[in-house]
């Protein structure tokens, strides 16, 4: 794919606001026309400063940002021609819902029909057709920011920005609203870049996620990837539900390594980002991925548990057992009739794969 493929680009950018510490470090990122990208990532991680960059309220210390082949870092905010929705919608208070549509369109000098036609579409995208006479005040949060959608597309933005726009609403409200927000890209084939600190949301929306860490970008890559096939200790922890066991490899061979953990057992795993014999391994295995009491031979990895705490949600039990020396292991029990009931304190057997055990770097943190 050669460069003009690429719709936003960061070159090399970084960003100080102290002329010593990094937020951003050395990014390089890749946005084609028309993707949903998520930046993801923990509070400080710098997500939200490259959004800010690229919508110009924030200055790159160093590198180069483009937008369409252009080069924007001279460029002013309100020269950019980005459509941009904030968590805390940011709407006038003292306008109608159609006077705030409005407002971007006149600003660009659009005449009076062409005005009252966009904003009626705009509106109507977002099912709040009925709402354009009434001020923000009198709608529901979950309207508010269909409107905060609905300004940010109103002018035909080639790149709408999103910076953590759900957060303000419940829990089924946001779900909601994330699946709105994926349509409505699908639809018009705006190019959207997302910020969020919620994994579930960046995984539902996205076509690709780039979680970032530090100021850098971990992995770059679709939701599935990222899911089945974390490239470090990192995004494993941050991305999912994850149990995490730590030992030293004592043989590799080929795609594959066995790792010793510390209490004295021996397992077979993926090797991912491990180098050599004898280098401290994070051991990464999802919870659904554990099979309970499996037909004999059929995993390489097999071991005693016992059965800590069961809790039931529904589509699934969530098992809590001892094994491999720890005690908060993790195994999805899909909620299914040929599932044998099992019982607080029950000894059962744990098996899995060498290729759902995946042998990665070791971040030493705590749960």
């Amino acid at each position: 794919m050669s460069d003009q493929d690429f719709f936003v680009r960061f070159i090399k950018v970084q960003k100080s606001y102290d002329g010593e510490t990094l937020v951003v470090k050395n990014l390089n990122l890749d946005i084609k026309q028309g993707e949903f990208i998520t930046m993801l990532g923990p509070s400080g991680s710098g997500k939200t400063t490259c959004l800010m960059m690229l919508a110009g309220f924030e200055p790159a210390t160093h590198g180069e940002i483009y937008l369409g082949n252009q080069p924007i870092n001279a460029v002013p905010p309100h020269k950019r021609g980005i459509g941009m929705v904030f968590q805390n919608y940011a709407l006038f208070p003292h306008m109608t819902v159609n006077e705030n549509l409005a407002f971007p369109l006149e600003v660009r000098k659009l005449n009076k029909s062409e005005i009252e036609s966009r904003t009626k579409r705009a509106l109507d995208m977002v099912q709040l057709g009925a709402f354009g006479n009434r001020r923000p005040a009198q709608l529901s949060g979950g309207q508010q920011q269909r409107v905060a959608v609905a300004r940010a597309l109103v002018f035909d933005p080639d790149l709408v920005l999103m910076d953590e726009p759900l957060g303000a609403l419940d829990k089924q409200l946001r779900e909601q609203m994330q699946y709105e927000i994926k349509h409505i890209h699908e639809n018009l084939g705006v190019t959207v870049v997302y910020v969020t600190h919620d994994q579930s949301e960046a995984l539902t929306m996205s076509n690709r996620i780039a979680v970032f860490d530090d100021g850098v970008i971990q992995q770059l890559a679709t939701p599935s990837d990222l899911y089945e096939r974390p490239e470090n200790a990192f995004v494993a922890q941050f991305i999912g539900e994850n149990n995490r066991l730590i030992g030293y490899v004592r043989s590799i061979e080929g795609d594959h390594c066995q790792v010793e953990l510390d209490n004295g057992e021996y397992i077979k795993a993926f090797k991912v980002n491990v180098d050599a014999v004898g280098d401290r391994a994070t051991l990464s295995l999802r919870p659904e991925r554990v099979e309970v009491n499996p037909e004999p031979g059929k995993f390489p990895n097999l071991f005693e548990a016992k059965v800590e705490e069961l809790i039931y949600l529904g589509d699934h039990i969530r098992t809590r057992a001892s094994v491999c020396g720890h005690s908060d292991f993790i195994v999805k029990i899909p909620n299914a009739s040929h599932h044998a009931a099992l019982n607080e304190g029950d000894i059962v057997k744990f098996g899995w794969s060498m290729e759902d055990c995946r042998a990665l770097d070791v971040v030493e943190a705590t749960n």
